[in-house]
């Protein structure tokens, strides 16, 4: 029985530790891959950008929150806009996984907060440079 769940217990571990490293990588190829653009559509931009200058939060959640509900719906109602890679859905389930832990943390650690609303940024980025390279449209500066 202990055995049991010693295993259990390690695989959720290694499991948790492979997705976290996987949208790292992801995150961290697509920056390196990214176009000089950005789509001012979105306001992911602005976010980062105050986001290294101290702002307050919640106001930064409630635009990336904004920016991902728009995201989702044209994702759902657009004609031949999906998330068909598994890259795709593993970057919307971190995206998840952080504004979690940006609810948990933005009272007691400002700082973990403040990083998990950066790699929420960083994730909306990606999927809306995605978006636009399967719609085929160059973003407006």
């Amino acid at each position: 029985m202990f055995a049991s769940v010693l295993i259990i217990v390690f695989s959720v571990v290694l499991m948790a530790y492979w997705f976290r490293y996987s949208c790292a990588l992801l995150l961290r190829n697509a920056a390196e891959s990214r176009g000089a653009f950005a789509d001012s559509r979105f306001s992911v931009g602005e976010v980062q950008r105050r986001l290294e200058s101290g702002e307050d939060l919640d106001p930064l959640h409630r635009s990336l929150n904004r920016d991902y509900r728009v995201f989702k719906y044209l994702v759902e109602h657009a004609s031949g806009l999906e998330l068909e890679t598994i890259e795709d859905r593993l970057l919307v389930a971190d995206y998840k996984v952080m504004q979690f832990g940006y609810r948990l943390t933005r009272t007691m650690f400002p700082t973990h907060a403040r990083h998990a609303l950066s790699e929420m940024a960083s994730i909306l980025d990606v999927l809306v440079r995605r978006m636009g390279e399967q719609a085929g449209l160059r973003s407006e500066t």
